[in-house]
C-alpha cells in the first residue's frame, strides 16, 4: 500500500469515527500529515509507509507541537524494516507511538485498545499486578509453583505483581491460561512524554526578526522547522482557550496564500487562531480563518491585548481569497 492509499484510509476511519479533519498538509517539510479532533482529544498525524522513516527531528517537532497545543503525536505506518507491523502492537519512534491501519481502527471505531508494546527484543504486554497477586492467592498457588509452571524465575513474578516488569507476549498467555483470567493493561497511546525543543535551522533569520516583534509584546513565541507554520505564539495570562496563534511569515505569494489556507483549516481543528505576518504589501486582511497583517501594521501595536482583539475580530470575518 502506498502512502496515498494509507492516508486516505486513515481519513476514512477517523471520519467515520467522528472526528473533524484538517486538509492535508502538504506543504514540505512537514512535521506531521493532518490535525484531527474528538471532543478534547487533539491528534498530530504522520503517516508513513515504513516508520523507520521518522527521523528524531521530526519526532520532536511532533511532540513539541502536541505539547503546546495540548494534542498528542501519533505515527500511522505499514512496516518497520522488512516486515509487516503486527494488528494490536504499539511501536515507539523517538518517544512517538506507530501503530497500523488496523490498530487505528479498533482503537476509534471499535473501542478495542491495543494490550502489546514493541521494545528490543521482542514483543512485551504490561500486567495488572494487583489483580494477579489477588488471583495467585485466591486459588492458593504459591510464587515458586505459578513461576515453575511458566519457566521464569518466582523473582520475575514478584516483579509482575509490584508493577515492576513487563511480560512477554508468551508468558502473559501462559498466565491467562493457568491462571483462566487476563492480566494485560491497555497500552496508553496517549501518554504524555517529555518533549525537545527542535531546532530552528530551517526558519528564516527575516522571520525570526518579526517574530521578535511578537516577542517584545509579551507573547511566547516558540519557532518551529517543519510545521506549516512558523511558530506557535501564546499569549501568557490570558485565561482565552484562543489564546494560543499559529503564527506564519512570508511574502504575499501564491504559496503563502496556500499556506494561509492550510494553517486556516489546522487552526479550527486545534481551536486556536491562525496570524499571517507579511512582509511588504499584502492584497487582503483575511484568508478564510487566517488573520493577514502586514509588518508595518504590527510594528503599530505594543499591547499584546490589542493585537490579540484585532487578530479575535478579524478572525470572525471569514473571507476566501
Amino acid at each position: 500500500m502506498n502512502k496515498e492509499l494509507l492516508i486516505n484510509q486513515v481519513v476514512s476511519i477517523l471520519s467515520k469515527a467522528g472526528f473533524i479533519i484538517s486538509d492535508r498538509c502538504d506543504i514540505r517539510p512537514r512535521s506531521f500529515d493532518l490535525a484531527v479532533r474528538r471532543d478534547d482529544l487533539l491528534l498530530l498525524i504522520k503517516v508513513l509507509f515504513n516508520i523507520d522513516g521518522l527521523n528524531e527531528e521530526t519526532a520532536n517537532e511532533m511532540c513539541f507541537l502536541s505539547k503546546h497545543l495540548n494534542g498528542n503525536p501519533i505515527v500511522i505506518g505499514e512496516k518497520t524494516r522488512d516486515h509487516s507491523l503486527e494488528p494490536g502492537v504499539v511501536y515507539l519512534r523517538y518517544g512517538v507511538p506507530a501503530v497500523d491501519i488496523n490498530t487505528l481502527n479498533d482503537y476509534f471505531t471499535e473501542n478495542i485498545p491495543p494490550l502489546v508494546y514493541a521494545e528490543h527484543g521482542g514483543l512485551y504486554v504490561n500486567i495488572d499486578g494487583s489483580i494477579l497477586k489477588e488471583e495467585r492467592i485466591r486459588k492458593n498457588i504459591s510464587l515458586g509453583s505459578l513461576a515453575s509452571s511458566l519457566g521464569v524465575s518466582r523473582r520475575t513474578i514478584s516483579k509482575y505483581e509490584e508493577g515492576e516488569m513487563a511480560a512477554s507476549v508468551d508468558v502473559a498467555l501462559k498466565l491467562e491460561e493457568h491462571l483462566n483470567k487476563g492480566f494485560a493493561v491497555a497500552v496508553n497511546l496517549f501518554e504524555k512524554r517529555d518533549s525537545h525543543t527542535p531546532k530552528h535551522e530551517h526558519v528564516e533569520k527575516s522571520s525570526l526578526n518579526i517574530l521578535s516583534v511578537l516577542k517584545d509584546m509579551g507573547f511566547d513565541v516558540l519557532p518551529t522547522s517543519q510545521a506549516p507554520f512558523d511558530a506557535v505564539s501564546i499569549l501568557t495570562n490570558r485565561r482565552d482557550e484562543n489564546a494560543k496563534i499559529l503564527t506564519g511569515v512570508g511574502e504575499f505569494t501564491t504559496t503563502m496564500v496556500k499556506k494561509a489556507h492550510l494553517m486556516s483549516s489546522i487552526s479550527e481543528v486545534a481551536l486556536t487562531q491562525s496570524l499571517l505576518i507579511i512582509r511588504g504589501a499584502s492584497k487582503t486582511r483575511n484568508i478564510e480563518r487566517t488573520v493577514v497583517v502586514e509588518d508595518k501594521e504590527l510594528k503599530k501595536y505594543s499591547d499584546k491585548d490589542d493585537l490579540m482583539n484585532l487578530i479575535q475580530e478579524r478572525g470572525r470575518r471569514v473571507v476566501v481569497s
